[in-house]
């Protein structure tokens, strides 16, 4: 495979899902440091919205999408597309997107990201409630598994790790018993260890 892999995007944002995915891959990558709506971030998107991720000449967005991508392009981090599995899999990934990164967004959005006239400080108590019942039904549905999908480590757990360092940033309250000790072992490795380095250096460059 000769994929030149390069994540456009500050690494403070969604783009270090991208940087931890490629991480696990154990996949060369470069960094393009670039804040939402810069004018090469408009050039590749006209949203303005980061991450990308560049594939050779082509252009992907949406962290999401790309990170599905890679693991589905290296055959790792998935279940099969087309099985039960992959379905139960990919209702994880739509539980994290909904459930628990919608209340985390809708937040900082009436945080900092939407100009101050048309913030809602207010709404944020009612996004702390909806993560709280999110974590109550991860709990449920987590039950005995090591990671959402047993003992294999999928892309929705890279997903649902981001939104817990997210969480903490945002000091949003995480629960402790399973999903507590669920997070432990998410955010405990070693790729998201050296995807942080990487981005430290990105930073810093």
């Amino acid at each position: 495979m000769g994929e030149r892999y390069t994540v456009i995007g500050h690494p403070n944002s969604r783009a270090m899902r991208i940087i931890w995915m490629l991480e696990e891959l154990g996949l060369d990558y470069d960094i393009q440091p670039e804040q939402p709506r810069s004018e090469a971030v408009r050039r590749l998107n006209p949203s303005g919205k980061i991450p990308l991720l560049k594939v050779n000449d082509d252009v992907l967005i949406d962290s999401v999408a790309v990170v599905t991508y890679l693991a589905d392009r290296h055959n790792c981090l998935t279940m099969k597309a087309g099985t039960i599995p992959r379905a139960i899999q990919d209702s994880f990934t739509q539980f994290c997107v909904d459930e628990v990164e919608g209340p985390l967004w809708t937040a900082a959005k009436n945080s900092f990201v939407h100009p101050e006239e048309l913030r809602v400080p207010e709404i944020k108590r009612v996004c702390r409630a909806e993560f709280a019942w999110a974590m109550e039904t991860l709990a449920i549905r987590l039950g005995d598994n090591e990671f959402v999908m047993g003992q294999a480590f999928t892309v929705p757990d890279l997903l649902l790790g981001h939104c817990a360092i997210w969480a903490r940033a945002a000091k949003f309250e995480l629960p402790g018993g399973v999903v507590g000790d669920y997070f432990d072992r998410v955010l405990a490795r070693p790729a998201l260890k050296a995807a942080k380095e990487r981005a430290a250096s990105a930073r810093a460059a």
